[in-house]
């Protein structure tokens, strides 16, 4: 019998088995895959977000970014699909297969329309319209709709079209040359993209201009000389199609004012070439923006001397509360009053039929700018009686107001516009753009909004996925079964964002969860289901009660308690003027075939290769069956003691690390194949072993037995051989990096499997945890089990207990967060250290789980929790 005992507590030494010396290597490829396929998933769902924007109807795009989108999502896809199979061993080459004809639906949408229209090779902005975006660019589109369909003036002047900067490379032969320095492209040297891209600007602007393509711009210039009865000096606007919106109106491609007759041809040149500006190529490639979906049409427009200028908002910027006009105004032209040169002058006016004056501001100015006669634009100081003078008088301010309202009704949203006012105080507008909330939220000003007084906060803050309002009571979902009782006009209320949660949204007025990000398969499927919702709202399930009644803002990011009007009676849809068009016709048709979620339940016998029909049903399969892949890496490790890195410390494992970049000092070079500690830098192994390691976890003292426990557990050891060949005092390992770790750990009969990423970037963050085994009979291993999933539910893991097996996850939460996580699961490691045969009665489940998280790790019958744990 104490042989029976000695064999228990301690394994026969096997011999050492010949060293696979590519080993170690393998497991670094298959990380190596396992990082591609997560990047990749991270960019699929960007693309994905970004196209469920365009379906708003807000955003102006045409083909070219269409195709782009399209390419760039089926090419993260298709990386997707092979790096799981790089990782698994080509376990699932039916992924293929969907994929192909899921590219296949969305090449017949892309390919109906040719990319670059044939058109003129300028255009006069009488002819031009929305409709026309990948012949004249994101900007001058909707300025040829201000001029002929809202009837407002904009400076007279042509398009020079993206059909004439693809004449001017091919007269050149200038694209297989940019190619080719292209191809010298090293994103990880900066001094390389600002040398290539020194070299194909200059291509460019020394390049000729093709006699044809200089006769039609300056000949278009002379037309326009003769409409105004004098030579203009002109402004040259970039209009650029193939890349976000965002990217066109945030300063990124060249502009000049004050142009002469004889600089229009080689100031042309010098805009279509900062096309090639080294954050514009950056952005490019990153992107996966491919070179033929990229053109740039230039807009030439008379030069307005201002006397007035500014930007006005057709509702308030910062706070989506307020519905009234906002304007800004300087005196000069008009960059002052955008990039805080000049306090400008602030009026406010509300949108009634008297269009009243809510509020004046007029500071101090000081200075302005101006057009220079002899060319470009030169600061002067205020004349002194109009310092202090109001820019507009109240007459003006209206006049401007009801041109606003005219564009928010014609674009049907919310307007951001630059107007001037000539030196006969004519108002001209030069440009206008979705006023986009979302925009706010990421420059932060979003933390401006002013809270409703009146109203408890309960969430201050958190992200946007679908912007709105919603009221109801908050209604908590922790388990599946929450979901079946959940009321109609509640708000969902819950730890971490989910595609199973799509069942609810046809119910949920709004949703809040603690974690989650806007480019998660969830904040898609809000945006599709137009439910408000705030997501990684962090403590939202413990600052609102179940039940209580409470208005969600889903501009801001807060929450409050009860019924707030002022947000209430927002809650309605702006129609958008694109929808109805030929371009968002497109747009809906190849978005199903891209955004739609139908994989939203893992469990589900759909949930296979053969299901997916969309992108994003390829990314959400990919994804998560890369975790299962990842999760049973230790399967294929052996007992090759020389490939790892024994660890020395005083714990009832025998851990060995296997290093795959980063996760031990480098300093050291381990010939002994040991460490300690301290040597450690895997960010995911510390905070495990730190749980491990903590002062109350006693594993070396006895634990409390029930007799008939014990006796379970030997007479099962009488008949039967352990699972595996597993007993105490196997090899535990941990295959680590700086920031991942899969972690094997064998304790007595049962074994435990952590895989975690533990970054700086919280969408990639997870915890994934399996436990299976034991010593004792079915039943107490059961109810062991059924402990450690209640255990696990209580530190906010999403659980599924089968038997003695459980499997758990947690991700997309902040680094600190997921270390804790990790420290408890260290701690719960060595607390489930022979509980089987505690398992006595269903009570004695209840008693563990409370043991546990009231910190009572050594199951002290007379234990009582320390006030502050």
């Amino acid at each position: 019998m104490l042989k029976y005992f000695e064999k228990l507590i301690r394994r026969k030494e096997k011999p050492p088995s010949p060293l696979r010396a590519d080993l170690k290597a393998r497991f670094k490829l298959k990380y190596a895959h396992f990082k591609e396929l997560i990047s990749s998933n991270d960019e699929i769902l960007v693309i994905i977000t970004n196209l469920e924007e365009k379906l708003t109807g807000r955003d102006v795009f045409g083909m070219a970014y269409l195709r782009s989108a399209a390419t760039r999502a089926a090419f993260h896809a298709f990386r997707m699909a092979k790096n799981l199979n790089l990782i698994s061993g080509d376990r699932y080459p039916s992924l293929y297969d969907s994929l192909e004809k899921i590219n296949n639906n969305i090449r017949a949408e892309l390919y109906q329309k040719k990319e670059i229209p044939i058109t003129e090779l300028v255009i006069p902005y009488t002819a031009v319209h929305k409709d026309m975006i990948d012949s004249v660019g994101g900007k001058n589109a909707p300025l040829g709709e201000i001029k002929n369909r809202v009837n407002l003036t904009i400076p007279d002047g042509f398009v020079i079209t993206t059909y004439a900067y693809r004449y001017f490379l091919e007269q050149n032969d200038l694209q297989d040359e940019i190619n080719k320095r292209k191809m010298q492209l090293n994103l990880k040297d900066p001094q390389s993209v600002e040398q290539i891209s020194e070299e194909i600007q200059g291509l460019i602007i020394t390049a000729p201009i093709p006699t044809k393509l200089e006769e039609a711009i300056l000949n278009a210039y002379q037309e326009l000389a003769d409409r105004l009865g004098h030579e203009p000096q002109v402004s040259l606007r970039s209009s650029a199609i193939g890349e976000d919106s965002e990217l066109s109106f945030a300063g990124q491609y060249l502009s000049a004012l004050n142009v002469p007759r004889e600089k229009i041809v080689q100031t042309y040149k010098y805009v279509i070439a900062s096309l090639y500006t080294p954050r514009a190529i950056f952005y490019r490639l990153n992107k996966g923006i491919r070179e033929e979906d990229t053109a740039m049409s230039v807009g030439c427009l008379e030069m307005v001397d201002s006397l007035v200028s500014g930007v006005a908002y057709s509702r308030h910027p910062y706070s989506p509360i307020e519905d009234s006009i906002i304007i800004n105004a300087v005196w000069g032209l008009g960059p002052y009053a955008v990039d805080g040169t000049v306090q400008p002058d602030v009026y406010v006016i509300s949108k009634d039929e008297n269009l009243s004056i809510l509020e004046t501001r007029t500071p101090v100015k000081d200075i302005q700018l101006y057009s220079d006669p002899g060319g470009g634009i030169k600061e002067i100081p205020v004349p002194e009686e109009r310092k202090t003078q109001p820019c507009l008088s109240p007459a003006e301010i209206r006049t401007l107001a009801r041109a606003v309202l005219a564009l928010e009704r014609h674009f049907r949203s919310a307007q951001d516009i630059e107007w001037a006012l000539d030196a006969r105080r004519r108002l001209i507008i030069l440009q206008s753009r979705p006023l986009r909330i979302s925009a706010y939220e990421k420059s932060g000003l979003k933390d401006a909004y002013a809270k409703i007084s009146g109203y408890p906060v309960l969430v201050e803050k958190g992200s946007i996925a679908y912007p709105g309002v919603g009221y109801g009571k908050a209604y908590h979902v922790y388990r599946d079964e929450d979901m079946l009782n959940f009321p109609e006009g509640a708000v969902l209320v819950t730890r971490h964002s989910s595609p199973k949660f799509v069942r609810l949204m046809n119910k949920a007025k709004a949703i809040v969860t603690d974690a989650g990000g806007t480019t998660g398969h969830m904040a898609s499927l809000a945006r599709e289901f137009k439910v408000p919702t705030i997501l990684g709202a962090q403590m939202a399930t413990e600052k609102i009660p179940a039940g209580m009644e409470i208005t969600v803002d889903a501009y801001t990011g807060r929450v409050y308690q009860g019924k707030v009007g002022e947000l209430t009676r927002l809650d309605h849809v702006h129609e958008t003027y694109m929808k109805n068009t030929d371009i968002y016709k497109t747009l809906e048709r190849l978005c199903r075939h891209i955004t739609p979620l139908h994989l939203t339940d893992t469990e589900s016998s759909t949930f296979a290769p053969q299901f997916c029909t969309s992108l994003h049903d390829i990314a959400r399969y990919v994804h998560e069956k890369s975790f299962t892949e990842m999760f049973e890496i230790a399967d294929v490790l052996s007992d090759e003691e020389r490939v790892a890195v024994h660890l020395n410390i005083l714990l009832p494992i025998n851990l060995y690390m296997i290093d795959l970049g980063k996760g031990l000092n480098p300093e050291k070079t381990y010939e002994a194949r040991r460490a300690n500690m301290e040597d450690i830098t895997s960010v995911p192994l510390k905070a495990l072993l730190k749980g491990m390691t903590h002062k109350d976890i006693r594993w070396y003292e006895p634990r409390p037995v029930d007799l008939r426990g014990f006796l379970s557990v030997m007479g099962r050891q009488m008949v039967e051989a352990p699972e595996s060949g597993r007993r105490l005092g196997d090899k535990s390992y941990a295959i680590i990096s700086d920031k991942y770790l899969n972690f094997s750990s064998r304790i007595g009969y049962h074994f435990c499997t952590i895989d975690s990423y533990c970054g700086l970037t919280p969408s990639k963050n997870y915890i994934s945890f399996r436990f299976k085994g034991g010593a004792a009979d079915d039943i107490r291993r059961a109810r062991r089990a059924r402990a450690i999933g209640n255990i696990l539910e209580g530190l906010g893991f999403t659980v599924d207990v089968k038997g003695d097996l459980i499997n758990a996850r947690i991700k997309k939460y902040e680094q600190e967060f997921i270390k804790e996580k990790l420290d408890m699961l260290g701690r719960l490691n060595l607390f489930t250290r022979q509980m089987d045969m505690l398992m006595a009665s269903e009570s004695r489940v209840d008693w563990v789980v409370q043991a546990f998280l009231e910190g009572n790790y050594n199951l002290d019958e007379d234990f009582q929790k320390k006030p502050g744990d």
